[in-house]
């Protein structure tokens, strides 16, 4: 179900319940001495929309990972300390990591003034996740981005995961890794059971795919219901629906492979069934003019990333700016 509307209603409910921007006068001091409530020890009000550039209609990068490894052999790969080392760019640079699935859907209560990121993790590699015994391995993908979350406060540990059949080598081993991720707030995707090809698939090869690796997470997790697909190679079926809908499966986004950042999820542009990604990467090599050490240089300052105001019940934005989707005219609150 998209939950995107979800969003206007509550909007709607709060100017109707007479949350509009008004001016109140201070209330007494309970001893009667006049004093202001900050000055006794209660927080300072939020600061407003204009104050920390709030564009809820921004970009957001969506990185794209698959081996994290100490001696690459592909473009697809990272070191463990140039993945460390981007994690902690991103901390350093007010970024929050989301899910895909809370990005397609609109859900994201950030902090005033940070960014939504999302890190995704394609082809359940055992470099992404390895358990040893009831503890994730400190050398793995996840196993970074957990230590790099304990030593940033604020930084969300999680991403979204996107499994093959015998996701993180197999075995039990890899089935309760796959559990864990969902019990400690990781999303878990499709990305079919046997990494097809879904462009060259017929469309009932294609679905059976899709409606395949869906149903392996599904066993491997009862009760879990996979809300996004990440599409094998980037490569679309035909008809291209297929991908977000079928038998046995309903998605609320499909993640391409790309190479620039998504449109925010109140933007007329964003389309949940095609949402770009950035391939990790490093500044040098093969088409790192796409990659995301590049493209998070290019965004940094540059006004152009999504950027909250610390309220999920409005959509905030400097006026003027038209992208808005009219589906969340509600809550809409330009300065």
């Amino acid at each position: 179900m998209d939950l995107r509307p979800i969003l206007i209603l509550i909007a709607v409910a709060s100017v109707a319940a007479g949350c509009t921007t008004h001016t109140v006068a201070p209330e007494a001091s309970p001893h009667g001495t006049g004093v202001p409530p900050a000055a006794l020890g209660e927080a300072p009000p939020p600061p407003g929309p204009r104050e920390v550039g709030a564009n809820e209609l921004g970009v957001v990068p969506v990185l794209m990972y698959h081996r994290v490894v100490p001696d690459p052999t592909s473009v697809y790969d990272r070191t463990p300390e140039d993945f460390r080392a981007e994690l902690q760019r991103l901390a350093d640079e007010d970024y929050v990591p989301v899910t895909t699935a809370e990005l397609a859907t609109g859900r994201l209560d950030l902090p005033a003034g940070t960014h939504p990121v999302v890190l995704t993790f394609d082809d359940g590699d055992p470099s992404t996740l390895r358990m040893e015994g009831d503890a994730v391995a400190p050398d793995t993908a996840i196993g970074v981005l957990l230590e790099v979350a304990r030593d940033n406060p604020g930084f969300r540990p999680t991403a979204s995961v996107y499994v093959n059949e015998e996701p993180f080598g197999g075995g039990q081993a890899g089935r309760r890794a796959l559990r864990w991720l969902v019990d400690n707030g990781f999303e878990v995707g499709n990305h079919t059971l046997g990494h097809t090809n879904l462009g060259t698939a017929s469309p009932e090869a294609a679905e059976q795919a899709i409606a395949e690796g869906d149903a392996l997470i599904r066993e491997v997790v009862p009760a879990y219901e996979p809300a996004s697909l990440a599409l094998p190679f980037g490569v679309r079926p035909s008809p291209a629906e297929l991908a977000r809908s079928g038998d046995g499966y309903d998605y609320r986004a499909v993640l391409l492979v790309g190479s620039n950042p998504a449109p925010s999820p109140f933007a007329r542009e964003f389309d949940p069934s095609a949402v770009p990604r950035i391939r990790s990467q490093g500044p040098g090599g093969p088409e790192a003019e796409f990659g995301s050490t590049v493209w998070l240089d290019r965004l940094a300052g540059s006004g152009q990333l999504y950027t909250s105001d610390g309220d999920p019940r409005r959509i905030s934005y400097p006026r003027g700016d038209d992208t808005l989707n009219p589906e969340f005219a509600e809550a809409a609150a330009p300065y």
